[in-house]
């Protein structure tokens, strides 16, 4: 039986800082769990609240999941991320992601379009500039360096600060074919975003595909896949499930437009087209109640380990017996040190 790494997930914040939060990342640490990641939206970022929590440990990688590329310049990133390596001893993880049009011109002011072309010069970028071996240029489109016209004053840069790493590992969140290829080609580890242990052989051709291509930087053996698994411990599973339903609804629903809906096209593919589309609706018009209790128990079970302490242990087969390498907890102190006696 394969062996599981543990992830905590502490996501990105609602109305302010998630309470408690310091004390999940020291138990994580005590635990034994491999890395603790923060996420960013159109709120928080990844960066601060990740070094802040992340300074009183010593052992955990500390990763994003995801920082979005539309909020820093790919050699901004990388500033953060040297910073990031250099200040937690070598233990960053940088995770990033397109997000969606939405966000990215709703909220960034920036143009949505070619995603796929952005996400490969952007990672090139980043990883010029922690290569250090060089100054640091791009043809573009997207990103030219240095800024063709302007002043023309501009020239191509080399840090000023050596990087601790020279290679810190990128990992990408991708829910397209196009996209899941094309993670597999370029980085070092894949995101799924929502992760149905029974329902991910529909991404193995696109992993496949990106192992396959010219200078593919890993292969299935030493790709990271890390996979979203919230934990709702309760007896009832009916009242477990629940607490997730929402959460679902919103992302099937609201996370995007009608016509473009990356986390709808995901539930799809999983085989829940005709249940996706009854709360995609519901949800757009505004009944969001009861866009969440059409969520069926089954979809929740398939995305998170719901119910019992015995049935969450049966139900870590199918999970052990995926791609998944490592499992990105979302739970409280409870569910984190039961999941860590039943994968250690």
């Amino acid at each position: 039986m394969k062996d599981l790494k543990l992830g905590l997930q502490l996501g990105y914040w609602g109305r302010g800082a998630p309470p408690g939060a310091q004390e999940l990342v020291l138990e994580a640490e005590r635990l034994g769990f491999d890395s603790v990641w923060t996420a960013e939206s159109w709120g928080s970022d990844a960066l601060t609240p990740l070094a802040w929590w992340g300074s009183q440990t010593s052992r955990v990688r500390l990763g994003t999941s995801i920082c979005q590329l539309s909020a820093r310049t790919p050699t901004a990133m990388a500033m953060a991320a040297m910073t990031m390596d250099h200040l937690s001893g070598g233990r960053f993880v940088l995770g990033l992601g397109v997000s969606g049009p939405q966000v990215v011109e709703g909220w960034y002011g920036e143009d949505f379009s070619q995603p796929l072309a952005r996400t490969r010069e952007y990672v090139s970028i980043v990883r010029s500039v922690l290569r250090r071996d060089e100054p640091v240029t791009s043809a573009g489109p997207h990103y030219p360096l240095p800024f063709p016209g302007g002043t023309e004053l501009g020239k191509p840069l080399r840090s000023i600060v050596h990087p601790l790493r020279s290679d810190i590992p990128i990992i990408l969140g991708a829910e397209g074919p196009k996209n899941v290829a094309l993670a597999a080609e370029i980085a070092d580890g894949w995101f799924p975003i929502f992760f149905a242990p029974r329902a991910m052989s529909s991404f193995q051709s696109c992993l496949d595909e990106g192992f396959a291509r010219p200078n593919a930087r890993r292969s299935a053996k030493d790709f990271e896949v890390l996979a979203l698994a919230p934990v709702l411990l309760n007896d009832d599973v009916e009242a477990a499930a629940d607490a997730y339903r929402p959460i679902i609804a919103l992302y099937v629903g609201g996370m995007g437009a009608k016509s473009m809906n990356f986390h709808f096209d995901v539930f799809c593919r999983m085989g829940y087209e005709a249940e996706a589309t009854l709360i995609q609706s519901l949800y757009l018009e505004g009944k969001k109640d009861e866009a969440a209790a059409a969520v069926p128990t089954r979809m929740v079970e398939d995305l998170a380990l719901v119910g019992p302490k015995e049935k969450i242990r049966d139900d870590l087969a199918e999970w052990r017996d995926s791609m998944a390498t490592t499992i990105l907890i979302n739970g409280d102190l409870n569910a984190m040190r039961v999941m860590a006696e039943l994968v250690g």
